[in-house]
């Protein structure tokens, strides 16, 4: 596995392969969901996340603005006004600040990526 810093040429990663893993990994059993930093740049988070069927993250907001990709399964985004869907191939990309939850509906993975910058 590549480390989470972008190298110099790009970095390439099997998202399908990823989540296969962390989908064993112990501590998606214990917890629900886990994630893992894929790149870590100044301007930049890529992580996916990993959730169990019927598992949830709690109402949260990033101060950034986000995309979300569903990489596997469907997941369900409650946002202030609306509750979005999204399954396996789509998108939806997120304003900074939108408080929100996610909901897996079945076994599912997403790609979550941050527009950032280093606070120091």
């Amino acid at each position: 596995m590549p480390s989470p810093e972008l190298p110099d040429y790009g970095a390439v990663f099997a998202l399908g392969a990823i989540d296969g893993e962390m989908q064993q990994d112990g501590a998606c059993e214990r917890g629900g969901h886990t994630a893992r930093t894929l790149v870590h740049a100044p301007d930049l988070r890529v992580l996916l996340v990993v959730m169990k069927a019927g598992s949830r993250i709690a109402k949260h907001r990033a101060n950034e603005s986000a995309v979300i990709h569903a990489v596997s399964g469907h997941v369900l985004l409650r946002l202030p006004d609306t509750t979005v869907e999204l399954s396996a191939g789509h998108l939806l990309a997120l304003a900074p600040g939108l408080q929100h939850d996610v909901e897996a509906a079945v076994d599912s993975a997403f790609v979550l990526t941050l527009g950032w910058h280093d606070r120091q």
